[in-house]
Parts: structure tokens; C-alpha cells; sequence
């Protein structure tokens, strides 16, 4: 095949084909400067600039002024709509003819009022194809129109990608005109590309990479770039290179065409929707020409968008479905942060999403697609089982900052030992771009090598949209079976796992929550998502109950089907993995918190509209209780004369009762002591509280313990530098530890609020620094077991992050955190990598430090961050990044703490009831004054949890219960209800009647038995 000798010096010849490729050098005289023909210039260009996203039939109605190549146009987020009159030459006649569109903003082509192409610099697309091959008949005078975004692929960041975006920025088409697309060049092109990929990616260790690098070299000595007529022999070298076949034990890899896309991020969510237009429909063209490509895709809340604003383009993707080409995965309804969403969250994930791809597509996703998220909770097992999810996928752990997680394929097994077959791209990527080096590293990063000879290859454009290129496909089309690479061929996430599953005998189980080593700053960064969040999830819990509960007791109530979905879809869209965790920029927040407020202003209505169809309508106080145990607890009520009062009002479970007090055991007292400090006790706690608010004593009066380290307080604020090193809103770095400072600087000193009886508080302020303060009311109940911090912080620090520490006296090599449907224990030790790098955590509603019938319970009403090192329980507060939003967290923020000390284990204390207690009050309604107490459902056994009612998805006269076992027991428990049960049933997570097993109803009670952390569903006929 050589002609002449060759001096064995591999880099002049590696480096002289690639120059013969290059883009910026010797272009004049290289086969890259040959890759497009003729141009001719367009015959009209002008624009019309929009504040707003319009619709293209409100867009084709302005008046277009003549725009110049070149000159600027903005700012950031707004959007230039283009008409280009264009005029294809007759001599072009035969010839591949584009529209070349350069730009440094994201554009949409529209044809014949239709979206058709994407073009996006940044995402490999810069031309149209006009024609393939230009004959008579078609059309040569076109009107195409161009939707331009004011920002690039990943939002328009000042300085850097995840800065805060810059308001200002102007942007500008730099480039648009009809070319002669030469198709051959292209193609040798490529088979350049791949082979000097081949030769770097495999290196001097190998044979193949030496014959990559001579067959290259000679294609360099065969092919003219200035006469085509060289270039079929140059092609058939790289042909036959491309054709020396692998032998059978080679390792597949499932390619598979994605579009990782964040519903909201550098970007807010409505430019999102153009970015899934933009994206989907390069999709559709390139399915039109390459009948083998497969797209997987996810996110129902996305096709919902595309459906509404492109309905022709769903019509289209509907198509491709059909046809086994445009695959829906995953089946939630986003892509949720897989931490801080509740359990009942995640399942209406599932719920969602898979009725929408059900009724849009007639399909059931059978994997779960979470490429993206900061960590998996350890009941995720369980819930994807329950929704008919059998497999997962994901790749995020390959972010850890520390410990290589050891699996590529394994078996996840869950909190209550369910199991997953669980796969991780070795790639450690989902955007790849179908280059040598994916493949290389697919091989090279396996971890199970010997057990799995599968894995995915998810190729495209991501994050911002974008997804694959006919490029992309080429590159993987040449190298399919090649000598040297591993096999490559176009798959689905259902023949990936099938293989996987089939060859499953020799694969690991990992157990447990799958931690990511990274981003531990997203369970604090931007608090008031995480408050929105937490109250919202009470607040829809509250209204379906009351709600179920008024369907039963009143013929004229209509359950709100409607709207609760709706308000349901605006909550779950807000657990978008980089919203609830707060790596957003500003007006993402702020779209955010006003889907909050649209929850909490129409939640509001739905719940007193349903609590009035509860009870006949009268003078008195009624209070009720949405949790199923009894409560007594101290509320706030309202007088005829508008003042309020307290009572200790005793409500049963799931029921109401008339607002009546009671006398507590023992009052509150609350004494001023000498030195300064308060001493409030209750008959169950004494709490001295000293003068700059921090706790000298927390003791239980019953155990006769005190709950604190000997010499040390509680309630003592603490501030660190907060300085990661580049994700600002996502991380926070163990050296952040070595900061700590105390809040010392009284400005009030601890003053006595209210001075006893049903309730003590005692206030004061704190300053953080000259722009920050805290304000405190510490507060005692009658009858409660845990003491109150309600907290409002006026916060405007840089760089900063804020917490609570309680040193207690407790010995323990664990502690306990509250997660979806149950809990976990994590090390308070730093023996080994795995355990120092927990050095922060998540965790819901509490979290618990005990030893052998004693520990200390730290409950909260909005906040997911913790740590606790050897004894000192810390509660993550507020911080304060600066990128991608420069003013997050800035504000005023309220948020509720509390501690509690107790006797036995925290199973046996209640500390799980009493966290719930925390974060769903009593609500107070309207009813006559000969209102008898009644209880709708109760259950026998502490360690279950009824957590949901609701109305049946497909069944008006049918509600579904939802409960779970949450000590960690196998438990049997009888359900009582006064509802007019008829049947009742076994059923999934998404309300799939399991006919095999009716739940039998006897005397209003039904018989239940609970694994560990079990979740059971069931329906029950009215």
C-alpha cells in the first residue's frame, strides 16, 4: 500500500493529518476549506425584535426591517424574529444546497408556519438543508422565517457559564447565505476524524493505532482536495480500515441518541419550551434520513410544553414513537432532584409522568432516566418497583470529588430490599458525540468488566438543548464492528437492559442510598424554594385529604380533579433537579416562587372550600387534624371580638373535634433568673435559656437527664466562609468547617415574650454581621415534648453560610436522618473517606442522635441540610453564592426549628409523629356548637404512617390510601375507618388494581402486614 518509505516518526504524520482536517489552518489548500461549494447571498434579510416569545402567527404579522450581517441586536432574553427571501441559482441544479446560518443566539427555523430545523452554533448545527439534490421541479424562490433567542446555548453568564447572566448582552448574526454543501467532502471528512482519533485514543501501545496512523497518512498522499476525483480512493483506504471485523468477545455498546435538556436552569423555564422545539425537531429531520437512529427522551412536563406550542411537531414526534425511533424514558414527570422531594412527591412523579406517556403514546416506561440529579435516595428502589419501573440509569456519580463509586451495572437494592438493575454509562457522560475517545472510555472506565459486556452510549448535544448531528451518527455508523473499538450499534434503554438482565448472574449489589460527592451546598442554597417546597407538600397532602374526606360526607361536593393536578404539575415541575436544589439563576427562582404563591393562593381556596363541605356550617371553633394519630396540642383561636386566645384543644386522628380546652397536666412556667437567663419549664422539659439566646441546660425532667455536652450551649449560631471551588450555589467544601465562627453579638438580650400557663417564649436578637441579624422567639408549650425556635433572619452576607449547633449528651457511632417513607443512619465518625466526606448531609422533617434509651431529636419545617460530627447535631440555615444568582438568599427568611430530648429510642419516643406535628398544623374551621367529635381512619400500630388520601386517578367513587412502616419493622396493623368502604384493594403506586389481592374489610377495619419501610397502596371501594 506505501509507495515510499515512511519515517517512523509518529507525531509529523499524526500531526500532518491533522492539519489536512483542520478549521483554522492551511484551510486554503486543506480538505476542510473544501467543504462547501458556490455561496450566493440572500435576497432580502430583515427583523423584528420582541421583548417576548411570541407565537410565529403573532411574529409574521410585524413589520420586518431590512437587517445587516454583523450589526447587534438585543438584549438577553429577548427575541429577533428574521424573513429571508432566498433564490436558489439554476446552476446549482444537482447540488446539496443549505441555508448557512452563523449566529451567537439560539434559532428556530420556520417553513410554511411550521417549525423545522434548529441551528444552534454552540450545538453543531449551523445550516438548513434546503435540497438534497436540487432538481427543476422544486421550488427555487423560498420564504423562510428565523425565531432568533437572545441567548446562547447555556444561558448568557457574564464572565463565565454559571456566572449571573448579563442583562445587556447583544448578540448578532454573523453569518447567512445559500451554499453548495459538498456531501463527499463531509464523508472523507469524517473517515479522517475517526482515524486520527483511532490513532491518539489507542496510543503507541497499540498495533491498531500504528495502522490507523499509516492508513491516515496515505489517504494524505492519495486525496487532492482541489479534484473530487481523488477522493473515492482515498475513502475506500479508510473503508477497508473501518471493515477488519472484532472478534465475538468483544465489549457492545448501545448508542442511543439523547438531548439531556434542564427544564429550567441558566435559562427560565419558558425558554426552555423553545429549546425542546429547537432540539426535538433537528430530531424528527434527522429520523427522516437515518431510519436506524433512535432518540431516547424524557420529561412529560416537556412533551406537555411541545404539545402545546408545537402541536404539529408532537403530531410528528407521536409518529416517531409509533415507530420505535422517538422513545419517551424515564416516566416522571421532570427530571426530579433525587434528595429533597417528600415520598409522596416522587410517587406523583411517577404518577404523572406515566399517565401522560400512557394516554399521549399508548406506552409504560419501564426504566428510570436520571442522568443529572445530585444524589438518589435509598427508597427510590421501592417507588420505581411500585410504578413498573424495573431499571435505572444515571451517570452523576462519576462526579464524586473523592471515592470512585465502584459499579458500572449492578443491582441497587433500597431501603426495604427491593432491587433495581442499576446502569451507569462508563463513559461517565450523557453528551457524548459519537468520537473514538466515548468508545475508548466506554471499555476503559467499566468497573464490572467480566460481569457486564453491554453499555450505553448516550450521544448528543445536552444541558442546553441541542442534541445529536448527522455527524454524530456518521461517526458511529463507520465504526459499528471495527478491529480495535468496540462494537457499536443503534439500541434502545430496552435491549440495553435486556442483555444486561440476561447476563446478570456475576453482577454486585450495592445497598443503600447512592451518595453523590458533590453539590452537598444545594440542600441550603436558596431557602425559600426549599420553604415554597415543603409548604406546598403539606398543603396539597391537606387538601386531598379534606377533600376525600368531604366527597364522603357531602352530597355537593365535587372533588377538584383539575386543579389539584394542576397545582400538583406546577409543584413537581419545581423539584426540577436544579430548582428545588437552588442551582438557578434569578428568574428561575423567581418563576419558582410565584408558582409557590399560585399554589398556596389557589390551595387555600380548594382547602377552605372542602373544609366547609366537612361540617354543617355554625358559630363554633373547630379544629382539624389531616394526621393519623390523636393530637393535643396548644392553638391559636380567633374570638367573636377579633382577638386571639389559646387553647389546648385535644383532636382525634385523621377527624374533628369542637376547639374545647383543656387544662394541661402542668402549666408552663416561665422564671427571670438573677444573672439574666429564663428558665421555662413545661412537666416535661426545663430549658434555661441564657442572655444572648443560646441554651445552658435542655433537661428531661423524666429521665432526670440533662440533654446538653457539660460546658457547652445550645442554639448556638455559627457562621463560616463559604467558598467552594467553582459550583458556588451547589457546593460547600469540607475546609469550610475550619472557618467556624460563633454569633456572639447580642442587640436584644433574651426578654420574656409570654410568660406561661399554655405557652412560654422568650425573644431576642442577634446581629451577624453590620448587614445581618437574627431574630428569635424560643417557645414552650403546654403538654409538648420539644421546645420551639421560630427564627427570622434578615440575611445579606457574601460567601457565607449559616447554622445551628446543639452539643448533646449522647454517644453514638450514628445518627439517624428522616428520608422518603423512613430512614437511614450515617456515620458521625470520619474513620474512612466514604464517612468524612458526609461531612454534610440531607435529611426531611428530623434527625436523630441516640444511644442505648436516651437521645436528641433536631426537627424542622423547612430545611434539608445536617451534620452531626461525633455529638454536635448541626442544622444547616442559609448561605449565601453569588453565581449563578447574585442575590440568592438575600431577604428576610422565617423558619421553625426545635429540639427534643427523650427517653428510648426515637421509634418509641415518637419523634417521627412529632416532626409531622411540626410541619402540619392544626386547621381551624367553622362548625355548630353540638359538633361531636369523629375520626375518619385511624391506625392501630404506631410504626405505620398513613400518609396520603386522594380520590382514585380512574375511579370517582374509590379513594386511595397510601401508608408506610417507618421504625424499620415487620408489623401487622389494622386500618379503622368510618367511610362507607365497600372492597378494598391491593394496588401500585400508579392505581393498578392487583386482583389477586383484596384487602378484606371487617367491621370498618382492615388487616395489613408491613416489611420494613414498606409501602402499601390500597383502593377502596366506596
Amino acid at each position: 500500500m506505501y509507495h515510499q518509505p515512511v519515517l517512523k516518526n509518529r507525531r509529523t504524520l499524526l500531526e500532518r493529518a491533522e492539519k489536512f482536517i483542520s478549521d483554522v489552518y492551511f484551510t486554503d489548500c486543506n480538505l476542510r476549506g473544501r467543504l462547501y461549494g458556490d455561496s450566493c447571498p440572500l435576497e432580502s434579510l430583515a427583523s423584528f425584535l420582541s421583548p417576548n416569545r411570541i407565537t410565529f402567527i403573532e411574529a409574521a404579522k410585524q413589520d420586518f426591517v431590512p437587517y445587516k450581517i454583523g450589526n447587534t441586536f438585543g438584549p438577553t432574553w429577548w427575541t429577533c424574529w428574521f424573513k429571508l427571501a432566498l433564490k436558489i441559482p439554476e446552476s446549482w441544479r444537482g447540488k446539496e444546497v443549505h441555508l448557512l446560518w452563523e449566529s451567537d443566539g439560539e434559532a428556530m427555523v420556520w417553513r410554511d408556519g411550521e417549525p423545522v430545523q434548529g441551528l444552534t452554533k454552540e450545538g453543531g448545527k449551523t445550516s438548513y438543508i434546503l435540497s438534497n439534490c436540487l432538481r427543476d421541479e422544486e421550488q427555487h424562490s423560498v420564504t423562510l422565517h428565523v425565531e432568533m433567542a437572545c441567548n446562547a446555548l447555556f444561558g448568557a453568564g457574564q464572565g463565565s457559564m454559571i456566572a449571573a447572566p448579563d442583562p445587556n448582552r447583544k448578540f448578532s448574526v454573523q453569518r447567512a447565505e445559500l451554499v453548495i454543501f459538498n456531501r463527499d467532502v463531509r464523508e472523507l471528512l469524517t473517515d479522517f476524524e475517526m482515524l486520527v482519533d483511532i490513532v491518539k485514543e489507542l496510543g503507541e501501545g497499540e498495533q491498531r493505532s500504528f495502522q490507523a496512523l499509516f492508513t491516515v497518512n496515505e489517504m494524505v498522499n492519495l486525496c487532492d482536495p482541489s479534484d473530487p476525483r481523488t477522493y473515492p480512493e482515498a475513502h475506500s483506504l479508510a473503508h477497508n480500515f473501518f471493515n477488519q471485523r472484532n472478534g465475538e468477545s468483544q465489549h457492545t455498546v448501545h448508542a442511543m441518541g439523547h438531548c439531556h435538556i434542564d427544564s429550567a436552569w441558566l435559562w427560565p423555564y419558558e425558554e426552555t419550551i423553545r429549546k425542546c422545539g429547537r432540539s426535538w425537531v433537528s430530531v424528527i429531520r434527522l429520523m427522516e434520513n437515518n431510519p436506524e437512529f433512535v432518540f431516547t427522551c424524557s420529561q412529560a412536563q416537556q412533551f406537555q410544553w411541545v404539545k402545546s406550542w408545537y402541536p404539529g411537531l408532537f403530531s410528528e414526534i407521536q409518529d416517531y414513537v409509533k415507530k420505535g425511533q422517538f422513545i419517551p424514558v424515564g416516566g416522571t414527570w421532570v427530571e426530579m432532584d433525587g434528595n429533597l422531594p417528600s415520598g409522596e412527591s416522587m410517587v406523583r412523579q411517577f404518577l404523572e409522568g406515566q399517565c401522560f406517556f400512557n394516554k399521549e403514546f399508548g406506552l409504560h416506561c419501564t426504566e428510570f432516566w436520571l442522568p443529572d440529579t445530585f444524589g438518589y435516595s435509598a427508597q427510590l428502589p421501592q417507588i420505581m418497583q411500585g410504578c413498573g419501573i424495573a431499571n435505572f440509569l444515571t451517570q452523576k456519580l462519576s462526579w464524586n470529588l473523592v471515592n470512585t463509586f465502584p459499579h458500572n451495572t449492578f443491582f441497587w437494592e433500597g431501603l426495604d430490599g427491593s432491587r433495581v438493575l442499576t446502569h451507569f454509562p462508563p463513559g461517565n457522560s450523557y453528551g457524548m458525540m459519537g468520537r473514538i475517545e466515548d468508545l475508548v472510555n466506554t471499555v476503559k472506565n467499566n468497573k464490572d468488566k467480566g460481569r457486564a459486556n453491554h453499555s450505553a452510549a448516550l450521544f448528543g448535544y445536552g444541558d442546553g438543548g441541542g442534541g445529536p448531528t448527522q455527524l454524530m451518527l456518521d461517526r458511529l455508523r463507520l465504526v459499528q464492528d471495527t478491529d480495535g473499538l468496540p462494537k457499536v450499534q443503534m439500541s434502545s434503554p430496552e435491549k440495553l437492559f435486556s442483555h444486561l438482565q440476561a447476563d446478570s448472574g456475576l453482577l454486585c449489589t450495592w445497598t443503600g442510598e447512592l451518595f453523590l460527592e458533590l453539590h452537598n451546598g444545594t440542600y441550603s442554597t436558596q431557602a425559600q424554594i426549599k420553604r415554597g417546597n415543603r409548604q406546598c407538600e403539606t398543603l396539597l397532602h391537606d387538601i386531598e385529604i379534606t377533600s376525600s374526606l368531604a366527597l364522603c360526607r357531602s352530597r355537593t361536593f365535587s372533588y377538584p380533579v383539575e386543579k389539584l393536578q394542576e397545582l400538583w404539575r406546577l409543584l413537581l415541575l419545581n423539584q426540577f433537579h436544579d430548582v428545588i436544589p437552588g442551582s438557578c439563576i434569578e428568574m428561575v427562582v423567581e418563576d419558582a416562587l410565584k408558582y409557590y404563591e399560585d399554589i398556596r393562593r389557589d390551595g387555600a381556596a380548594l382547602l377552605r372550600e372542602a373544609c366547609e363541605a366537612l361540617e354543617s356550617k355554625g358559630s363554633s371553633t373547630g379544629v382539624f387534624n389531616t394526621l393519623p394519630w390523636e393530637r393535643q396540642e396548644v392553638v391559636e383561636i380567633q374570638n367573636e371580638d377579633g382577638k386571639t386566645s389559646l387553647a389546648l384543644v385535644r383532636v382525634p386522628s385523621v377527624g374533628v373535634s369542637p376547639a374545647k380546652d383543656t387544662q394541661p397536666v402542668t402549666p408552663v412556667a416561665v422564671t427571670v433568673q438573677a444573672n439574666g437567663s429564663v428558665l421555662m419549664e413545661n412537666g416535661m422539659l426545663r430549658a434555661t435559656i441564657t442572655r444572648d439566646g443560646t441554651l445552658a441546660s435542655l433537661y428531661l425532667i423524666g429521665a432526670n437527664r440533662e440533654s446538653l455536652s457539660t460546658g457547652c450551649c445550645g442554639n448556638q449560631f455559627v457562621i463560616f466562609n463559604d467558598v467552594p471551588l467553582y459550583w458556588d450555589a451547589w457546593d460547600v467544601m469540607d475546609y469550610h468547617l475550619q472557618t467556624r465562627k460563633p454569633v456572639l453579638e447580642v442587640v436584644q438580650p433574651v426578654h420574656v415574650v409570654m410568660d406561661g400557663g399554655l405557652r412560654g417564649a422568650v425573644g431576642f436578637t442577634l446581629r451577624i454581621s453590620d448587614k445581618s441579624t437574627i431574630t428569635q422567639k424560643i417557645v414552650m408549650d403546654a403538654m409538648c415534648p420539644y421546645l420551639k425556635f421560630n427564627t427570622e433572619v434578615q440575611w445579606a452576607e457574601s460567601h457565607k453560610f449559616l447554622k445551628v449547633e446543639f452539643p448533646v449528651q449522647v454517644h453514638s457511632p450514628n445518627a439517624t436522618y428522616e428520608i422518603q417513607f423512613g430512614h437511614l443512619q450515617r456515620p458521625t465518625h470520619r474513620n474512612t473517606s466514604w464517612d468524612w466526606v458526609r461531612f454534610e448531609v440531607w435529611g426531611h422533617k428530623w434527625a436523630d442522635l441516640s444511644e442505648h434509651n436516651f437521645g436528641v431529636a433536631l426537627l424542622n419545617d423547612c430545611k434539608y441540610g445536617y451534620s452531626v460530627h461525633k455529638n454536635t447535631m448541626t442544622l444547616s440555615l442559609l448561605r449565601a453564592p453569588k453565581a449563578p444568582d447574585a442575590n440568592a438568599d438575600m431577604g428576610t427568611h422565617s423558619f421553625t426549628y426545635a429540639v427534643m430530648p427523650h427517653t428510648g429510642s426515637f421509634q418509641d419516643a415518637s419523634v417521627i409523629q412529632c416532626a409531622y406535628n411540626l410541619n402540619f398544623p392544626l386547621r381551624l374551621i367553622q362548625c355548630s356548637p353540638d359538633t361531636v367529635p369523629w375520626s375518619a381512619f385511624s391506625v392501630s400500630a404506631e410504626a405505620v404512617i398513613l400518609e396520603t388520601i386522594k380520590q382514585a386517578e380512574d375511579c370517582k367513587a374509590a379513594l386511595v390510601i397510601r401508608l408506610y412502616e417507618s421504625h424499620g419493622s415487620t408489623v401487622t396493623a389494622t386500618l379503622s375507618t368510618s367511610l362507607p368502604v365497600r372492597e378494598a384493594w391491593h394496588c401500585d403506586l400508579l392505581e393498578r388494581r392487583d386482583t389477586a389481592r383484596p384487602a378484606h374489610v371487617e367491621s370498618q377495619k382492615i388487616t395489613l402486614d408491613f416489611r420494613p419501610y414498606q409501602i402499601l397502596t390500597i383502593l377502596l371501594i366506596l
